[in-house]
């Protein structure tokens, strides 16, 4: 079995895959809180007990983080804990299979590289790709699956905390999708002007991308948590794919394993 673990900003997520491609088992930790290797194991290895997954059953490993402070437990702990040695993505030996046609592209986030890998086998191309994640990501792959670049906005979550944090009377609040758009008191005007104004964000950022591409039938996927409260609100979003970056991490262990 594979253990694929996708390091964010905000969250880890472990995802156990069995010899057909199939998730067996998948788990979320805050990785903000900067646990050892060992804090790891003490965490994991229960959980996957608990859903009928026996460690010893882990035979191979792979490893995208953005942070890198996260890399030294993680490859620790898929090392001591599960006598593996992890793939990690934007490693040189390790072959994603795809151009990364950017001026700089080892400043491209794992994770949006790893999504293209993924977006390109399961729906073709041209596709733009939009994650909701601590930062909401628009990247662009062309017809060949090679990587164009993007735009990285601040995330929806970021920008409640930032409108709390910078203004006295503004609370923290949830994001959600409000009955109108005209707020009739401050949390119902927040969360209109967040929510509202990340569709536009999205419908506006999709059509100038599809107009500098020259691609007006270029799909749009979205992932991330947030990603199904967005996909009803506007038509730039043709469909949600939840499991998009870890899909990605089994399509690279896989091509790499060949």
């Amino acid at each position: 079995m594979l253990l694929a673990i996708d390091s964010g900003n905000t969250n880890i997520v472990f995802a156990v895959f069995g010899d057909d491609g199939a998730i067996r088992g998948s788990w979320r930790a805050n990785s903000k809180l900067e646990r050892t290797k060992d804090e790891h194991a003490v965490w994991l290895r229960p959980l996957m007990e608990m859903n009928g997954i026996d460690p010893k059953a882990v035979t191979h490993a792979i490893l995208a983080t953005v942070v890198p402070n996260n890399r030294f437990p993680l490859v620790g702990l898929c090392r001591d804990y599960f006598g593996v040695e992890p793939l990690v993505v934007g490693d040189a030996q390790v072959d994603l299979g795809i151009k990364v046609l950017v001026d700089r592209p080892e400043q491209v986030g794992a994770d949006r590289l790893v999504n293209t890998v993924a977006a390109h086998a399961k729906y073709g191309g041209p596709l733009i790709i939009v994650d909701f994640g601590t930062a909401t990501t628009f990247d662009v792959m062309d017809g060949q699956g090679s990587y164009m670049g993007g735009v990285i906005s601040p995330g929806v979550n970021l920008s409640l905390e930032a409108l709390h944090q910078a203004a006295a009377k503004l609370p923290l609040i949830g994001v959600e999708k409000p009955a109108k758009v005209i707020g009739r008191d401050t949390v119902s005007a927040m969360q209109s002007g967040v929510f509202w104004g990340y569709v536009g964000l999205i419908e506006g950022i999709v059509g100038r991308i599809r107009q500098e591409m020259g691609a007006g039938d270029c799909r749009v996927i979205a992932t991330g948590g947030l990603a199904p409260l967005f996909l009803d609100a506007t038509p730039a979003i043709e469909l949600v794919d939840g499991t998009l970056t870890l899909d990605g991490l089994y399509m690279i262990h896989r091509k790499n394993a060949a």
